[in-house]
């Protein structure tokens, strides 16, 4: 399938969702790339799974910033590949480095780069460690097999979209019990101040 062909049905499965995430964080390794970074030449030319760059273009057109959160030991070797592949421009934040801290430490550095709260990001990694780890900080993840498709692009917005709609659910109940609570304290305080009466039967 040709790039402008996945871009075109990428944006038509974007556009299912009426709630989109504000960032989308990619991992590379195994993710948006076949290969760890280390073990190769930065002499040679790398190649991104087949739906990648449909993928990028389409967030992209749809205005939804893109990110990488990388943990490598050779973070030259991945930023020289970005820049061969021609994908560089697309994110507006790169944290690739080492980490012994799965990739809380990443995303700590997006979010005060970016701004974007936590439960606002959509995350792929090949790594059931790294979801473990991200979901923790309420950011939406999703463990890919065999890197990102069109098939783990609807997955995620999928989950996005119930992540967001089941917190929306939990802040209205919030906001609900707020407005209750005041006035059974009232009532309460009024109970505890208003002296019970006694009533003497007369003979």
């Amino acid at each position: 399938m040709s790039d402008e062909r996945v871009k075109k049905e990428a944006m038509e499965i974007i556009a299912e969702f009426e709630v989109l995430p504000r960032l989308v964080v990619f991992d590379l390794d195994y993710t948006l790339w076949p290969f760890y970074c280390e073990y190769l030449s930065k002499c040679e030319m790398p190649s991104l799974y087949p739906h990648v760059k449909g993928i990028l273009h389409a967030l992209k057109d749809k205005g939804i910033d893109i990110a990488v959160a990388s943990r490598s030991p050779t973070p030259d070797k991945a930023n020289t590949f970005l820049e061969k592949l021609g994908i560089k421009s697309f994110f507006v934040a790169q944290e690739i480095f080492s980490s012994w801290t799965h990739k809380t430490v990443h995303f700590q550095k997006l979010k005060q780069r970016t701004g974007v709260p936590y439960n606002e990001m959509l995350f792929f990694d090949d790594e059931d460690r790294n979801i473990q780890a991200v979901s923790k900080m309420s950011v939406t993840s999703i463990l890919v097999d065999d890197g990102v498709d069109l098939g783990a692009l609807r997955q995620g917005l999928t989950k996005f979209s119930q992540n967001r709609s089941a917190l929306e659910k939990n802040k209205q109940r919030w906001q609900n019990f707020s407005k209750k609570r005041p006035l059974q304290k009232i009532s309460n305080d009024l109970k505890n101040c208003v002296p019970a009466m006694t009533f003497s039967r007369l003979d």
